[in-house]
């Protein structure tokens, strides 16, 4: 059933590496909305519910509850919660026993620690399941990050998890902008609103201005102050997300210009210059001619550097050690009777599924490189 909710809950989507994490500590800095740590929740169970049976037994809502409480990428989103009873504290503020439930519980505890009104998420790939969002929480409004491709791709190929070829970067940022397209169209604009990273960089203000009409918020200038708080602090230490340790500013604007050669811009010219064209940026190059043999090898040396990176300095062991155990559980649970293989549901084609639930590397190639699971915090944030 829908969840009534008096204040607009918000939903940050957009490709990962777009700004959506800037946007996340800009918008969680605002006096009346909490924002937590990504959480991944829609991505990492809502096409694998039926995994846990009926959700009208106990035993089988706790299990799920426990899996999306306990598995947060940031332990409790930093909130004061006893571990031995927060599955119970949770559970009893649900409005419903569901998912959507569980998912408003949780975001509710942190927004009432915050002393704030309303509540946020940042998840990038729940831009693929803005659908099911919007009948969870039929009042939900989105804000679309975004941003040039080329500069994504730079991003995406320098960082611990992403896509390490332009190629794989260029499919990935094109899937994520033409499952916007839609959706935007659907929605309107009391309900989506998107935000160009290049013009929030370079006119905070104004555009921040926007954002807050758009939420029916009044505007607040102590948003630029994001840098100052924990999140922003947090992971401004680490490699991927510097820039969040200072003041909003332009200088990671064009950066492709500098780090694609043009070979490179060719190849994102050739997989995603349509959608780059749509988005509002101009190619500087023509796109050059794929052969699928240069495909094929592409796509084995993406999953072998990802595989490869994974348990590296900096690397999302921890993050994808979760994942694979949420996977190894569902099977558990077949293997109990909980569900049966007739009751499987395939939301995404195969071929899409890893990216949308945010695999970090293929199975395959893990198991190449005898990859470890790793489940302590010491791999830092995740």
């Amino acid at each position: 059933m829908p969840i009534a909710m008096k204040e607009k809950p918000i939903f940050v989507l957009g490709s990962e590496r777009s700004g959506t994490t800037l946007f996340m500590c800009l918008l969680g800095f605002h006096p009346r909305i909490a924002v937590p740590e990504v959480g991944w929740l829609y991505p990492r169970f809502y096409p694998f519910l039926y995994t846990y049976g009926d959700l009208s037994k106990p035993e089988n809502l706790r299990t799920l509850a426990g899996e999306m409480i306990f598995g947060l990428n940031h332990p409790f989103w930093g909130m004061k919660v006893n571990p031995m009873t927060v599955v119970d504290e949770i559970l009893g503020m649900a409005q419903e026993l569901t998912f959507a439930g569980i998912y408003h519980a949780m975001h509710e505890r942190f927004a009432k620690e915050q002393g704030r009104p309303r509540w946020g998420q940042k998840t990038p790939h729940n831009i693929f399941f803005a659908e099911e969002i919007k009948k969870d929480f039929p009042n939900a409004q989105f804000i679309y990050v975004i941003r040039d491709g080329r500069d994504v791709a730079v991003e995406m190929i320098d960082s611990a998890f992403h896509p390490k070829t332009a190629y794989t970067a260029a499919q990935s940022w094109a899937l994520d902008h033409n499952t916007a397209k839609p959706l935007r169209q659907k929605y309107g604009k009391s309900d989506w609103l998107d935000v160009r990273y290049e013009e929030l960089v370079r006119q905070p203000e104004k555009v921040l201005r926007e954002v807050c009409a758009f939420l029916g918020e009044e505007y607040s200038p102590k948003m630029l102050d994001f840098y100052k708080g924990d999140i922003a602090k947090k992971r401004g230490n680490t490699r991927d997300n510097a820039p969040l340790a200072e003041a909003i500013n332009d200088k990671y604007v064009g950066i492709y210009k500098r780090s694609l050669s043009i070979k490179e811009q060719e190849i994102f010219a050739a997989v995603a210059g349509k959608e780059l064209e749509e988005a509002g940026y101009k190619s500087d190059v023509a796109a050059c001619k794929l052969a699928q043999s240069e495909i094929d090898l592409w796509l084995e040396r993406d999953g072998r550097i990802r595989a490869a990176l994974l348990d590296s300095p900096g690397g999302h062991i921890v993050f994808e050690s979760y994942r694979d155990w949420l996977a190894q559980q569902r099977e558990e649970r077949r293997k109990k009777g909980v569900w049966h293989e007739k009751e499987r549901v395939q939301m995404f084609p195969p071929e899409l599924e890893d990216h949308v639930v945010g695999v970090r590397a293929p199975m395959r190639w893990k198991q190449h490189f005898s990859v470890k699971s790793r489940f302590d915090s010491m791999a830092g944030v995740q």
